[in-house]
């Protein structure tokens, strides 16, 4: 994925602030609504913690949310502590993560409704997220190739899911992808905590569920799913989406084969092709498009893009039960001038939405990267040093909101009031 920041930075220690883009339009802190960012926090909290039971459990998730704005450098929880409460309140909130009984989905729905309401998304991306870990006791690490970095790491793997528009993204769903060294160990998962419902999926299975799970029990409006399917099977996820009636682009490898339909690339038969080698044949189809850039300045830069309509080869696998669907989809290239082309390659099945429209989808991956490294590593979403299933989930969940609350206003936590009642 490119321009994505997966594995840890080597001046960690000195994170100081939480920088975000500010609400752009009506949205804007500025101009109306809340005006601080103590008080989209307040009001935040009260929505997502509506469903603990006990005012105490909603104090500590407040609590917990406000030290991983404030707390600088590793956003553990003793160091949340130090900076709220000291040794009684790293006790409660060691209890309040790792061991008590809240449920961390309906705060999670809470989360997205939020967001849906305050700065509706133009798409839900799909991003995974790797974990390196120095030991093998945190639930779900592993040995693992990441395509990122080209080697073998010690890590978790998990999938986030986000609300996504152009001006900022907040992650709203995780999914823990875990493999059968963890999932068959019957002293492992009894260590973790990992429920018995957890059972094996790949990678694509995995990244499908987080996004599907949710969109059918949340009763969220339905957008575009964004994803890089890059390094997984690619047709599979999409013909899972598309059995859901989920609206699909997808990033994909320049090796996978298609069916090209139709005369847009000429002497081209039914056999399956290279994805890179149609679009190399289609470079004389190539228009200009206009995105604004996602960075500070904004810029508005120009990108060529290509169309194709295919079809993909005949499939059916178990994890795509049923005769094969041969309903056309779209395979979009984008480059630059004087660059490699295609440097990206996409497959959709929004066949009859412009290019214009496709490429500013696709760029919403970008958006997503650059906040995942300027403001969910910053709250500390990869920060959780304990051991259990549930813990890991409720800590990314109130990172999760702690990274809605910066998204939200664009301002360092120097005006958070800091306290903690127990």
């Amino acid at each position: 994925m490119s321009g994505v920041a997966l594995y840890p930075r080597t001046a960690r220690t000195t994170r100081t602030a939480v920088p975000a883009p500010a609400r752009s339009g009506s949205q804007d802190p500025e101009s109306q609504g809340p005006d601080s960012q103590d008080d989209v926090l307040a009001e935040l909290c009260a929505a997502l913690f509506a469903s603990l039971p006990r005012s105490d459990q909603r104090r500590r998730g407040e609590a917990y949310v406000r030290g991983l704005l404030g707390t600088q450098g590793r956003k553990s929880i003793r160091n949340i502590a130090a900076l709220i409460g000291g040794q009684a309140a790293e006790q409660s909130l060691h209890h309040f993560i790792s061991s008590s009984t809240w449920d961390w989905i309906p705060v999670r729905r809470a989360l997205a409704h939020y967001l849906a309401r305050v700065s509706p998304p133009h798409a839900w991306v799909v991003r995974p997220m790797v974990i390196p870990k120095a030991g093998d006791n945190s639930v779900g690490v592993d040995r693992r190739f990441c395509p990122a970095v080209g080697q073998v790491l010690n890590a978790q793997e998990a999938v986030g899911v986000w609300a996504a528009s152009a001006g900022h993204s907040t992650p709203v769903n995780w999914r823990l992808h875990l493999s059968d060294a963890w999932l068959q160990d019957a002293l492992r998962r009894g260590q973790a905590s990992i429920p018995d419902s957890v059972r094996p999926e790949t990678l694509g299975e995995c990244t499908v569920e987080a996004y599907t799970g949710m969109m059918r029990d949340w009763g969220l409006p339905l957008r575009p799913l964004v994803l890089d399917a890059r390094d997984m099977d690619a047709p599979a996820a999409l013909l899972r989406l598309r059995a859901c009636g989920v609206p699909a682009m997808a990033r994909i490898s320049h090796s996978l084969r298609l069916t090209v339909s139709g005369p847009a690339v000429p002497g081209r038969g039914a056999e399956a092709l290279p994805a890179h080698q149609i679009l190399g044949a289609a470079r004389d189809l190539r228009r200009p498009v206009m995105w604004r850039d996602h960075g500070p300045s904004r810029v508005v830069r120009t990108a060529l893009t290509a169309a194709v309509r295919v079809g993909l080869p005949a499939l059916r696998t178990a994890a795509v039960p049923g005769p094969a669907r041969r309903r056309e989809l779209l395979l979009l290239g984008v480059g630059e001038n004087g660059r490699r082309w295609p440097a990206e390659l996409w497959l959709t099945d929004m066949v009859n939405v412009p290019p214009a429209a496709l490429v500013r989808l696709a760029k919403l991956l970008d958006r997503v990267d650059r906040d995942f490294t300027e403001i969910s590593d910053e709250v500390g979403i990869r920060d959780f040093a304990g051991r259990s299933f549930s813990g890991w989930h409720r800590h990314v969940t109130l990172a999760s909101a702690a990274h809605a609350v910066a998204a939200l206003t664009g301002r360092p936590e120097e005006g958070l009031r800091l306290g903690y009642v127990s």
